[in-house]
């Protein structure tokens, strides 16, 4: 356990720290804190453009129509992973600009062997970011299938359950219809029946 005169001291010098001060350094900043978005539980960064993730978080939740916690969850879980996905050229661009910083002069005047230059001097990460991705992807996949199957079911059950109404109520009116006597109805099919003598005849 830190004793209180170190707890003090690692105090004093973190008001020393003001983070990276090279372009060089600034980038290996973006680039930690883009892999650590990618990959931990930490959504919105400080530099983050919180008023464009409140509008995808808005139009999720008016694409998806979540009906109830689940479906909430499930939505946000969507944003969230969207919104990670998004950081990913962001971090291409990091992992080029500190590759100008670094290997400097060494790089090719050639746009093309340059490139081939960088990516082969940082393959490790550009891999790594090609697995983050196709994590992020299949974990959206499996968010939006679990989403769709949660409000299929829950549609199919709302529909049965109109129809069972549909069909209780239906019901319910034909057994309110009394039951009519063909005899006693035929005036309305132009017939009447008599047993009284018509006029001027004389009963026999």
């Amino acid at each position: 356990m830190s004793s209180d005169a170190q707890i003090n001291a690692n105090r004093v010098n973190s008001q020393h720290s003001t983070g990276p001060k090279t372009e060089a350094g600034k980038a290996v900043s973006a680039f930690n804190a883009v892999k650590s978005a990618l990959t931990g539980r930490t959504i919105l960064l400080p530099n983050d453009d919180i008023p464009r993730y409140e509008k995808l978080a808005h139009e999720m939740i008016e694409f998806h129509k979540p009906f109830d916690y689940t479906e909430g969850l499930l939505v946000q879980s969507l944003t969230d992973t969207e919104w990670r996905l998004q950081r990913i050229p962001a971090l291409d661009a990091a992992l080029y600009a500190l590759a100008h910083r670094e290997m400097g002069s060494t790089l090719s005047e050639d746009p093309e062997t340059a490139q081939l230059q960088i990516e082969m001097k940082y393959d490790r990460q550009f891999r790594n970011l090609r697995l983050q991705e196709t994590r992020l992807r299949r974990m959206y996949r499996e968010d939006l299938a679990r989403l769709e199957e949660i409000q299929a079911a829950r549609q199919e059950a709302a529909e049965a359950v109109a129809e069972a109404e549909a069909e209780k109520a239906s019901t319910k009116k034909s057994a309110a219809v009394p039951a009519t006597d063909p005899l006693t109805e035929t005036t309305k099919i132009g017939f009447e029946f008599s047993t009284a003598p018509k006029t001027g005849q004389s009963a026999a």
